[in-house]
């Protein structure tokens, strides 16, 4: 199943303004939403739901997440740095923003609740670039992403205002210098991020320089 076909299967009913559905379940201490992940077969097919606080570990299922790359008007991309509270990968630079659909939930509808919320814009002119990306990697203390990811470009505006639980530190590059470093350098970014600007290189979705 296509990246297109899985966003499609899982929104099953739209959630109107990319908020949580309103019978998302709540935390009974808190009364917060229990943001959930979508579980995929091996096919990419939806087959249940998990709670965000408990799927990432040694042995990560496979679930249904996206990748938001910002620009400026003027082409330049968003890199952020991932805040150090971050169970994988924290500190390390990557994408403007990552994130879950929620159970029937719109996954440009996602893109566009979880860039409100990590960089406190409005994303505009949101598009897929990549939608069959999947990948599969440990970080250092053993942590698993494994995620069905489609990716998406998007216009954002330069005047952030970045949640400090999710970014530390932002900067506006030139896209080549994103592929650059991703080559020569991949340490210092994300393994995800990598693994799509070889994808961006291979199907000419970026300027190499």
């Amino acid at each position: 199943m296509s990246g297109a076909a899985v966003g499609s299967a899982v929104a099953s009913r739209a959630v109107a303004g990319g908020t949580l559905a309103d019978d998302a379940p709540l935390d009974a201490a808190s009364g917060t939403v229990v943001e959930q992940v979508v579980l995929l077969d091996d096919a990419g097919a939806p087959i249940g739901t998990l709670d965000k606080a408990v799927v990432h570990g040694p042995n990560t299922p496979l679930h249904l997440a996206f990748s938001c790359y910002g620009f400026d008007a003027d082409g330049r991309m968003l890199l952020t740095r991932r805040a150090l509270a971050k169970r994988t990968w924290p500190g390390v630079w990557t994408n403007a923003c990552c994130g879950h659909p929620q159970p029937g939930e719109d996954p440009e509808d996602a893109v566009g609740r979880r860039v409100r919320t990590e960089l406190g814009v409005e994303p505009r002119d949101v598009r897929l670039v990549l939608p069959d990306f999947r990948y599969r990697a440990v970080d250092p203390d053993g942590m698993v992403e494994h995620e069905q990811c489609p990716v998406y470009f998007a216009e954002l505006p330069t005047e952030l205002a970045p949640d400090p639980d999710e970014v530390m530190a932002w900067a506006w590059v030139d896209p080549a210098e994103f592929l650059a470093t991703a080559e020569r350098a991949p340490f210092v970014l994300s393994p995800w991020s990598v693994l799509q600007a070889a994808e961006f290189r291979a199907e000419g979705l970026l300027a190499a320089g």
